[in-house]
């Protein structure tokens, strides 16, 4: 089935064939009939699948009927709940893409920036409004948003919401919002916890589930290759300078830590940024700006930051750290491989990760890939290293200064 047989709104029909798009991926194809019904909906599916426009095209529509006959401006209509403020501008940017030939108004909140501007803009007509929780409870408290008009509560990637803490948050929601509304539950994994969160919000939700035998995407060659904690930086110098032109995004466990590989990597001259909380709202956005435009080459990330972020052409993932679950494994190789795209992935694991890449085939229950290093290549790879000149020359110049300090020393007890 194709997008120009759905019952929905030609504009939305115009942006997606704009987009390129002819014919729904299996999440899609699942959810939107159902959606439109006004359904509940619980779905899992893997990263990459189009699970965004899978929300978005259908609510887009309801909310186009309603505009034909004036909708209120006395509150949101449409809520849309994710984790971080990357996802949450990501979405925001597909329901502007999809709405853009449509009178649905679109608004997207986040902490991290100035809420006097936001206060402004909420005082207007809101259709679809896209937040992050901390800035929308804020808002809620002071009496700046609105949300008992609320008709559609979407929440994406749930399961990164319970992983940062949000379960209470999103209970508390359920006081600002009306009983009687479509609850949209996307979700990319799904366990006991989720399971019951799910059905506490939900009443009598289609269960849509798309997850094959493998949760890696078949589009992604993913491998390991065993590399102790020291030496990862010059394995992850070489890749960069084996690969020039590919956009790299490094994964790493901390936000300390992506410092740290950024530091190591600008030691030989490479150029890398990073995206992590500890930094401000507009130096991330203006860093993902130019890593998805292909004007920045290596990204340094941390889970949280990156969780379900559809960035374009990354060619290649590195688990700089191995991750501590086979959830953040598969959604940071998914960051590769996007659509019919191919992509690589490749982790680091060090002795003292071992057990964690043990957990991770297990729950995976196939053995990831081996790259192989030889001795001699292992040793070559250090050798060649920019970062091995570099700390020779940091010794030799500690030498120099250490004997020159040594000389005035034995100088001034001569003069004694």
């Amino acid at each position: 089935m194709k997008f120009e047989s759905y019952s929905i709104d030609e504009g939305i029909k115009r942006s997606i064939s704009e987009q390129g798009y002819k014919k729904p991926t299996d999440i899609q194809f699942k959810s939107i009939p159902a959606i439109l019904k006004g359904e509940d909906v619980l779905a899992i599916a893997q990263t990459g699948t189009g699970k965004t426009a899978a929300f978005a095209i259908p609510t887009l529509h309801k909310l186009t009927l309603k505009a034909g006959n004036k909708l209120r401006a006395d509150g949101v209509k449409c809520l849309v709940m994710a984790p971080t403020h990357e996802l949450a501008l990501q979405i925001y940017e597909v329901f502007k893409t999809l709405g853009k030939y449509t009178k649905v108004s679109i608004f997207c909140i986040h902490g991290g920036v100035d809420q006097d501007p936001q206060k402004e803009r909420l005082e207007k007509k809101v259709d679809v409004l896209i937040a992050t929780p901390g800035r929308m409870f804020d808002l809620v408290s002071q009496g700046a948003l609105n949300l008992s008009r609320v008709e559609t509560l979407i929440l994406d990637e749930a399961d990164h919401m319970l992983d940062l803490g949000f379960i209470k948050d999103i209970r508390d929601l359920m006081r600002h919002i009306p009983k009687r509304r479509q609850t949209l539950f996307f979700s990319a994994t799904i366990n006991e916890e989720i399971k019951k969160l799910a059905y506490s919000l939900v009443t009598n939700a289609i269960r849509i589930q798309i997850s094959p035998k493998d949760p890696v995407s078949k589009n992604v060659q993913h491998a390991v290759a065993f590399i102790e904690m020291d030496d990862k930086r010059f394995f992850l110098e070489d890749l960069i300078k084996q690969k020039p032109d590919q956009k790299i995004l490094v994964f790493v466990r901390t936000k300390v830590r992506a410092e740290r590989v950024k530091k190591a990597m600008e030691r030989v001259d490479l150029t890398v940024d990073t995206i992590h909380s500890d930094r401000e709202a507009k130096d991330r956005k203006a860093t993902m700006a130019a890593f998805r435009k292909g004007k920045l080459k290596v990204l340094v990330a941390t889970d949280v930051s990156a969780r379900g972020i559809d960035i374009p052409n990354v060619e290649l993932v590195v688990n700089y750290d191995l991750p501590e679950s086979v959830e953040h494994y598969v959604h940071r190789v998914g960051r590769t491989g996007r659509g019919t795209q191919k992509g690589q992935a490749l982790s680091f694991c060090s002795t003292e990760e071992k057990d964690l890449l043990k957990s991770i085939e297990g729950e995976l229950a196939k053995p990831i890939d081996r790259w192989e290093i030889s001795k001699s290549d292992y040793r070559y790879t250090l050798d060649i290293s920019d970062g091995k000149a570099n700390d020779w020359q940091q010794l030799m110049k500690q030498a120099a200064l250490e004997e020159e300090e040594y000389k005035k020393v034995k100088k001034k007890r001569r003069k004694k």
